[in-house]
């Protein structure tokens, strides 16, 4: 188990669910992956949950606010990037055709953060750590493994997220990954994917979608249906890569498993 105290600008850092219920959602995501609950009452604005697994956070939970309910906004999960500076950041993605849905603003002394919407329609936040570097754990079974972007525009996201955080895109041809976009960081490490909605996936929306890794995909997505989530996408192979799934929860949040090849 290797903790990470950092997480380098430009890779995603932090995991949240936002849900209709979170104690059947905590129980859900316990029995799915061994993770334990560890509870923060905030007042106002309600309990807020960190997922831990040997105390240490591999994401978080928190009940969608009222003004998300009246909007009809569906359990989900938001994925976090680091970066040094949020403001500039912000700043950067409204030159880019962004949009700054909330912030930046603090989040007590843990981190400063803003809510952001790509030109496609994509949300997600950039997260300028303190005290808080985001998860503890990643890239091990039972924690986030990859993030991957879902879009109707690849020219444009690509634009889009190489200007705001130096990402460089490669695009792949094999087998069962057509026209697949890889993300890395200006340093090299890897980021994130990218693919594009096609007709024939129907009316699906432009979104962020995150991927947990497992040891087995087929036994997972028969424990996740078990627990009454709903498969999306069946355990598929990715020739010489691993295998994936899509599930929604029972409360309806979209997220993905991995299973690497060599795992």
């Amino acid at each position: 188990m290797t903790e990470f105290k950092e997480h380098q600008p430009g890779t995603f850092c932090y995991v949240e669910l936002a849900t209709s219920d979170p104690d059947a959602a905590g129980e859900f995501y316990h029995r799915m992956f061994g993770w334990t609950r560890s509870d923060m009452d905030m007042g106002e604005q309600g309990v807020y949950t960190h997922f831990v697994r040997g105390e240490k956070v591999t994401g978080s939970m928190h009940k969608l606010t009222p003004d998300q309910a009246k909007a009809q906004v569906p359990p989900h999960w938001g994925l976090y990037i680091t970066v040094n500076d949020v403001e500039a950041a912000t700043a950067k993605a409204g030159e880019l055709g962004g949009q700054a849905l909330f912030g930046p603003f603090d989040v007590g002394g843990a981190g400063r953060m803003s809510v952001l919407q790509d030109p496609q329609g994509a949300t997600f936040s950039l997260w300028q750590p303190k005290e808080h570097p985001g998860i503890h754990l990643r890239d091990e079974n039972d924690t986030l493994c990859w993030s991957e972007l879902m879009t109707t525009d690849t020219n444009g996201a690509t634009a889009f997220y190489g200007g705001l955080l130096g990402w460089e895109a490669e695009t792949s041809d094999t087998e069962g990954m057509r026209d697949y976009t890889s993300f890395r960081t200006g340093s090299g490490q890897p980021a994130a994917g990218m693919m594009a909605i096609t007709e024939e996936m129907g009316p699906v929306p432009t979104h962020w979608l995150a991927y947990f890794q497992v040891a087995d995909c087929a036994a997972y997505e028969e424990k996740a249906k078990g627990l009454g989530a709903k498969p999306i996408v069946p355990t598929t192979e990715i020739p010489n890569i691993g295998k994936f799934a899509i599930v929604h929860d029972p409360q309806g949040a979209v997220f993905g498993m991995f299973q690497s090849l060599n795992s």
